[in-house]
């Protein structure tokens, strides 16, 4: 007996140990503390815990992410609910399965102590924006709430350059400017900016950071277990902010710079407690202001571009 059992705990020993499941994940942009729970969840080993090892790249364009995940060539892709919907009425195979930052960041800014005191002071003046479409559609809901029209102001495409465009005087206004960053950068530049909050004006509260996969092939475990260890590190982030800080800081030399630290704080509140968890209602809300902008041609079921797999 003694023989068997000690054969037995040898050949256990000498098993290798299971190999995680590989997966890749597209950010919408470099790491920034947006992506707060995705590098906690890599640095606690809350991903090991789940039996994955994850890939977390950084896209050389931030329009490439989504279409990587529509082709395959990725698991899952950090992107903008907003875009999502676009995205798929244009016939990419897309699908929202997680939240990363459940609130808007989006706003449209200007300069505190500028001409631009209320949405009507706007008419006349020039809004820089970075990205067409949608962005185009929520300025012009906020104008017309406002007595105002697309027409009333100039439209200046700045790329990615909005809060220094304001700042330089080029533009009166920007739209797509993120409530965490460039209000927090500008601060830091002397040059304080106003925000006017979308969901406050008339816009359709929407996710903004979400992440998407391709339905057609995606694994449905692998993902739940990806949001399931997100979410532990969301909730060490909440419970812990200054330790989270600490082990998101740390992986660049980059990140631990008083704008970093700034919008840290600021994007805390924002994560999704539940990044599994879907508010239908958001998506359906938002489809039919998509539709009445013009932007897409019929309003989708939400099971057509958001599901929870924690409900499958």
């Amino acid at each position: 007996m003694k023989t068997l059992l000690a054969s037995a705990l040898a050949l256990t020993l000498a098993l290798p140990a299971q190999a995680a499941d590989k997966m890749t994940l597209i950010l919408d942009w470099f790491v920034n503390p947006d992506h707060g729970p995705i590098i906690v969840a890599q640095e606690m080993g809350y991903f090991a815990d789940q039996g994955l090892e994850v890939e977390v790249i950084a896209p050389a364009d931030p329009s490439d992410p989504p279409k990587m995940v529509a082709a395959g060539r990725a698991d899952l892709a950090v992107s903008y609910q907003p875009q999502l919907h676009l995205q798929v009425a244009g016939g990419l195979p897309l699908v929202r399965v997680g939240t990363l930052v459940a609130t808007p960041l989006n706003c449209l800014l200007v300069l505190e102590d500028g001409p631009v005191k209320t949405i009507a002071d706007l008419k006349g003046r020039k809004i820089g924006y970075s990205v067409a479409g949608v962005e185009e559609a929520v300025l012009g809901r906020i104008l017309a709430n406002n007595g105002l029209s697309l027409s009333d102001v100039e439209l200046v495409n700045v790329n990615w350059s909005l809060s220094p465009a304001l700042m330089a005087g080029q533009v009166d206004a920007v739209i797509g400017a993120y409530r965490n960053f460039e209000l927090n950068q500008m601060d830091i530049e002397e040059v304080p900016g106003h925000c006017f909050y979308v969901e406050e004006q008339g816009i359709p509260a929407y996710d903004e950071l979400i992440y998407v996969a391709n339905p057609g092939t995606m694994d449905a475990d692998k993902i739940t277990r990806f949001l399931a260890a997100t979410e532990l590190a969301t909730q060490y982030i909440v419970n812990n902010p200054d330790a989270a800080w600490q082990v998101f800081s740390g992986t660049a030399k980059e990140l631990q710079d008083d704008l970093n630290a700034r919008a840290w704080v600021d994007t805390m509140p924002r994560f999704a407690l539940t990044p599994a968890g879907l508010d239908a209602g958001r998506y359906a809300r938002f489809e039919t202001f998509l539709h009445d902008a013009g932007l897409i041609e019929a309003p989708r079921p939400v099971s057509d571009l958001a599901i929870d797999l924690g409900a499958q």
